[in-house]
């Protein structure tokens, strides 16, 4: 895949081509569920949220229970996108659910631009920054939904040692799971910081924190506060790979 140049003083003089696509400068591609509630600063699918263009792609009738129990029948509509993605000139595809991890290995198979469905996909890099001993602790949508085929799909091995925690049982945090179409600002945020403190004070082995759910990290810096320790999400990720499938130029001087 040949990408473009970003600076138009290198443009002068030269002959532009393009693949057979409308629109460009979109570089990060995120499938999103169709869900309704209040999409925070924040959130992967609110688009203010990021420093830089990104183009989204609903997945009409995918729940949040459809991803969590890995439906089968959401593989060819995940791939689909993905192909209209490449067409549109997306160079790199992102979900926007941690549970996407359940198609990780099999959509990545399928693209031809590189696949990073879920947040878990950071769990081994944090791991291995850790001390020895230390635990990567994660704080998801549902515990219950979290499964070794989704885990192993995303580099985390039995030999990673994570601890995690659900929201699944919070009063607010059940208006998503649940499709109540809104939440209460400061009981959410309370919720998610409760949870995070439980976690941390259950496993004191714990080095950083993982925010699995895409509707969490609207309240990192809260976490972050909370617990005194490295918090990452989906938004530290997808700001990582714009950083490699997009380059600039360094300017300043030595």
């Amino acid at each position: 895949m040949e990408y473009a140049y970003s600076d138009q003083t290198d443009l002068q003089g030269k002959r532009l081509s393009m693949p057979r696509q409308s629109i460009a400068g979109h570089a990060i591609g995120i499938v999103v569920l169709e869900t309704w509630y209040p999409l925070l600063p924040g959130n992967v699918a609110n688009a203010t949220t990021f420093h830089f263009p990104v183009r989204y792609k609903i997945l009409r009738e995918a729940t949040v229970n459809r991803i969590m129990s890995a439906d089968p029948d959401l593989i060819d509509m995940i791939i689909q996108a993905g192909r209209e993605f490449q067409q549109e000139g997306i160079r790199a595809m992102v979900g926007a659910c941690g549970y996407f991890a359940n198609y990780q290995k099999i959509v990545s198979q399928e693209l031809e631009i590189p696949v990073f469905l879920s947040s878990l996909l950071q769990v081994p890099m944090i791991y291995h920054a850790l001390k020895p001993g230390q635990q990567v602790g994660m704080l998801v949508a549902n515990a219950k939904a979290v499964n070794s085929t989704m885990l192993e799909a995303c580099g985390i091995t039995p030999d990673i040692p994570i601890a995690y925690l659900g929201m699944e049982d919070q009063p607010e945090f059940r208006n998503i799971l649940e499709y109540g179409g809104q939440f209460h600002y400061d009981r959410f945020k309370a919720e998610v910081v409760g949870r995070a403190q439980q976690l941390v004070v259950e496993n004191p082995n714990i080095g950083a924190l993982l925010l699995e759910c895409s509707d969490l990290p609207p309240f990192a810096w809260h976490i972050h506060h909370a617990v005194k320790l490295p918090v990452l999400n989906f938004i530290s990720m997808i700001n990582w790979i714009y950083h490699g499938v997009v380059q600039c130029v360094y300017r300043g001087f030595f």
